[in-house]
């Protein structure tokens, strides 16, 4: 039962979990409905809640989106950020301009057979083809158009234009007559009876343009025909106004330019789409999103899978995007500090606003924190110094019986407790009651409330890997040249020669596609897919004959999403200890998850199915890490992290004994685990700490700089720069992209 003064969306949408997700908001009576709000694209939605199942995602915030701004979302795994995304753009939260074009990454995919409007057999079309035809309104425009052009040339069939503004119309009515469901099913009370009477009379407007779609020339009177001839070029005239202002004609160059931008080859923008891995379906998803009007564009996720150049092809991209609102959610720190104007962050099933990135963002809290805590302190001490102070006062006007004094300390007193608090106004000055604290108030300073901070996301894990007992390199390899067969024998690698010695840390940088999986599938000796034997074509790799070698590589997700479906009743719990073997027992297991972020019913009772990335991450992480291996090799680990997670993962990374090679494309995440950057100084509270504490040492947060080396056209060589350096190497890349 829906309360009043709220509309509620009907539960027909589905979780990817499968569970419903239930929305609802703050809807006055007397408020202008947004669906008579055509010119507005501004987002303003207040006591909005969202649910999934029984669990409340969001509780009676409000969502405000400004028109042409570009925001970024951020939260922990799980807080419910796609969640958020997905009621928006599906349409799920009353309130929302009916007017307003949203689009959600992804969203084109979902393409209905009525809505169809590519005339290429989807087996064949292109991925050209593919990203011109995904938008449904300049395709739906280019089809109008064509109709009516053809039927206005028709000068021997007087009933030609009739016909075809007739079939236009129609068109559009089953388009509106299927929206007008939508609004009917998800509102209830006075509004919920409203839009069920338009619904009616939208059915019987149907029905009569139905039955006038079969109408003869004989039934038709000849003004009116004459009428409707006239609408028909008309309506041809403003379908063509419409696609010169969508810039259709430069659709197609358009969709090239985006493709190559996000990585795409000539040759692979006009191979068919049905041919695309699930790497390049994702970007081809971006590319369709990117390409299609929309007043808010919503992006969950856009950088998975790009490199660094596309990443910041596209952070250039969504900066030049001024007349559409922009709302992103990413795991790359540095993406998001470069797109976002302002920060919505989700926490404690609320919405926070703040105009800046992540990284201003924590800053200006530590930086609060810091300076509320040691103004708290400081009043702390006064308040202990003149309570101290009253009260002798008090007892020597009572020891002399002086009742003057005794009314003087105690009116002392009552002031002391009315001025603890905020000493500084809104506007940085001092603080004034009439402005600064408005209503009624038993103190005349507001209360110090010092901002609090999620604990880190502890990722814990074994530091010391087992003793090796003899010296000498982990892995070394010299001049080793590699070569796939059956593709012309062109070598992937050439002359490669690196060497890696225990503790030390190495990053890979590079191109998608340059080699960097097929170097670590060389030192593994198996390729990703676990195939063994994998060996160079020239050269020699030499493995110390007691080092253990672990791998997280780009499957190790879609690995445990694969076992998932064999057998759907397997927890994150009974496949670590079915991987480990019988000497590992229920508690050392839960111990394990648990020291992950892997923790509770997550790792005992929630299939294997349903855990999230992140969740898979962490569970793929303790299959690798126990026992810790001499050599742990990360291949874009971080894809399926919220900020958080990568945050307590570069800090346990940084604090581990054994070797480390590192490929990612997240610049942070190099900096930080590869180079020895201090993790700590976006930690929550840590600078805060460091700079309390005068004798802190920024260089002691650190750990030891490693080497990053650029994989480029099959060579290896190391970049004295490190990552900074690459960054520009890429920066130049990515000014040349999408050009054709």
């Amino acid at each position: 039962m829906v309360r009043r003064g709220k509309e509620a969306a009907t539960p027909t949408e589905e979780h990817p979990g499968g569970r419903h997700i239930s929305v609802t908001v703050q809807q006055s009576r007397y408020a202008l409905d947004a669906v008579d709000a055509p010119a507005s694209k501004e987002i303003l939605v207040k006591d909005l809640s969202i649910s999934v199942a029984d669990r409340e995602l969001l509780s009676h915030v409000t969502l405000h989106l400004v028109e042409s701004r570009h925001y970024v979302l951020v939260g922990r795994n799980g807080s419910g950020k796609s969640t958020l995304l997905k009621a928006i753009g599906d349409g799920l939260i009353p309130g929302i301009p009916w007017s307003t074009r949203i689009l959600l990454l992804g969203q084109t995919r979902e393409v209905e057979l009525d809505e169809q409007v590519s005339q290429v057999d989807i087996k064949e079309e292109t991925v050209l083809q593919h990203i011109v035809s995904s938008d449904r309104l300049r395709e739906r425009y280019t089809r109008e158009a064509k109709m009516l052009s053809d039927a206005m040339e028709h000068s021997t069939d007087p009933m030609a234009p009739v016909r075809a503004l007739r079939k236009v119309s129609h068109d559009r009515l089953a388009l509106q007559l299927k929206e007008a469901h939508r609004i009917a099913e998800r509102r209830s009370g006075a509004r919920g009876k409203m839009a069920r009477k338009e619904l009616i009379k939208l059915e019987e407007r149907f029905e009569e343009s139905k039955a006038r779609l079969t109408q003869n020339e004989s039934e038709i009177d000849p003004a009116h025909l004459s009428s409707e001839t006239h609408a028909a070029a008309d309506l041809l005239t403003n379908i063509q106004s419409a696609l010169e202002l969508m810039d259709a004609s430069r659709a197609e160059a358009k969709a090239r330019s985006v493709l190559l931008g996000l990585g795409f080859k000539d040759d692979q923008i006009d191979k068919p789409v049905s041919e695309l891995s699930g790497g390049w379906r994702t970007r081809c998803d971006v590319a369709c999103a990117l390409c299609q009007y929309a007043d808010v564009l919503l992006l969950d996720e856009p950088t998975n899978f790009l490199d660094l150049p596309s990443i910041l092809w596209l952070q250039d991209y969504i900066r030049n995007m001024k007349d559409t609102t922009v709302l992103v959610t990413t795991h790359d720190r540095d993406f998001g500090d470069g797109v976002a104007e302002e920060l919505i962050v989700l926490r404690h099933q609320t919405l926070q606003t703040f105009r800046g990135n992540l990284s201003l963002y924590e800053r200006e809290r530590y930086k609060k924190a810091r300076y509320l805590t040691k103004m708290k302190e400081a009043q702390e001490k006064q308040k202990k110094h003149m309570e101290k102070t009253v009260a002798n006062n008090i007892k020597a006007a009572r020891d002399k019986g002086d009742d003057k004094k005794l009314k003087q300390a105690a009116s002392r007193k009552k002031k002391l407790n009315e001025r603890m608090g905020i000493e500084v106004g809104l506007k940085g000055g001092r603080f004034k009651i009439n402005r600064d604290l408005g209503g009624y108030h038993t103190s005349k300073r507001a209360e110090i409330e010092i901002p609090d901070f999620d604990p880190h996301v502890n990722m814990a894990f074994p530091r010391q890997p087992p003793d090796l007992r003899s010296p000498g390199s982990l892995v070394s390899l010299e001049k080793v040249s590699f070569a796939y067969p059956g593709r012309n024998k062109v070598p992937i690698l050439s002359d490669i020669n690196l060497t890696i010695h225990p503790e030390q840390r190495v990053g890979l940088a590079g191109l998608n596609g340059s080699g960097k999986t097929t170097l670590v599938s060389l030192i593994m000796g198996s390729s990703d897919d676990g195939i063994a034997g994998l060996v160079p074509t020239s050269g020699t790799i030499s493995r110390h004959p007691r080092a253990k070698l672990g791998r997280f590589s780009q499957q190790s997700v879609e690995e445990l999403t694969s076992i998932a479906r064999t057998n759907p009743q397997l927890t994150a719990l009974s496949h670590l200890r079915a991987h480990c073997g019988a000497e590992m027992d229920e508690k050392e297991a839960r111990q394990i998850l648990g020291s992950l972020g892997l923790q509770g019913q997550a790792a005992s009772d929630v299939p294997l199915g349903l855990l999230s990335g992140g969740q898979k991450v962490r569970l793929a992480l303790a299959k690798l890490l126990y026992p810790p291996p001499q050599l742990l090799i990360l291949d874009e680990v971080s894809t399926h992290l919220d900020a958080d997670s990568i945050l307590g993962l570069s800090i346990a990374l940084q604090e581990y004994d054994g070797a480390l090679l590192v490929i990612t494309h997240d610049r942070y995440f190099m900096r930080t685990v590869v180079e020895g950057e201090s993790p700590y100084r976006l930690a929550p509270g840590a600078q805060a700490d460091e700079q309390s504490n005068d004798s802190s040492d920024e260089e002691e947060t650190g750990a030891p700089a490693g080497t990053v080396y650029r994989l480029f056209k099959g060579q290896l060589k190391k970049l004295e720069g490190g990552m900074a350096r690459y960054e520009e190497i890429a920066a130049r890349t990515a000014a040349r992209l999408g050009k054709a």
